[in-house]
């Protein structure tokens, strides 16, 4: 959590002129085991939600410090250790599964195993007609891809429920699976800190 104090710090002393979004400590139980799926040679598909997984990544303390100063947390990404970043709410399941096709067809001519692709997104982009048509294409065309639901059961500041009502996702993720064929993992954890920037926040119910 140092890191993570640390960019707070710098951002309530405004040397952060970017919108910031934080990870919650209780999050790492659930990443590790994740993480040490993840080659190198994978590649990673985040949102702006994403400092644990670009630390967990490769990238340097002091790179993402650096990174974060200048842009903030909301689209970072990094080529040569495969990490593409998006600020939009779902935007990174078209980009990777267009990477996950073109690592099957490089493959495929080379008669060798592609990298994998992990995507991971939040409960409310789960809930959306993207995920749903990403999960299915990828199942159906077998790509190398995995989705991983990060569930703290909120939209933005809304809780996720009282929004989408029922929750395929949260409720059953395996059956997701089973139906599209697509390897979905999905875990659930309490977020404590704003959806943005640092202080306190308004849950609308």
């Amino acid at each position: 959590m140092v890191f993570q104090d640390d960019i707070q710090q710098r951002f309530l002393a405004a040397e952060v002129r970017h919108p910031i979004h934080l990870c919650d400590l209780n999050q790492i139980d659930h990443l590790l085991p994740i993480f040490e799926q993840i080659q190198e040679q994978d590649w990673l598909f985040t949102s702006y939600r994403g400092i644990f997984h670009w630390l967990l990544k490769g990238v340097s303390p002091d790179e993402l410090r650096a990174a974060i100063i200048r842009q903030g947390t909301m689209g970072f990404c990094d080529k040569e250790r495969r990490i593409v970043s998006s600020a939009i709410v779902g935007g990174q399941l078209p980009i990777a599964l267009g990477m996950a096709m073109g690592l099957q067809n490089r493959a495929l001519a080379a008669d060798v195993l592609p990298p994998n692709v992990w995507v991971f997104l939040g409960d409310m982009a789960a809930e959306t007609g993207a995920f749903l048509e990403a999960t299915k294409y990828a199942g159906q065309h077998g790509l190398p891809v995995t989705f991983v639901i990060e569930d703290n059961g909120l939209s933005t500041n809304t809780p996720t429920q009282k929004v989408w009502g029922y929750l395929p996702a949260r409720s059953n993720p395996e059956r997701i699976a089973r139906e599209s064929g697509a390897s979905v993992i999905w875990y659930g954890y309490q977020r404590n800190i704003p959806h943005v920037g640092v202080g306190s926040f308004v849950t609308f119910s």
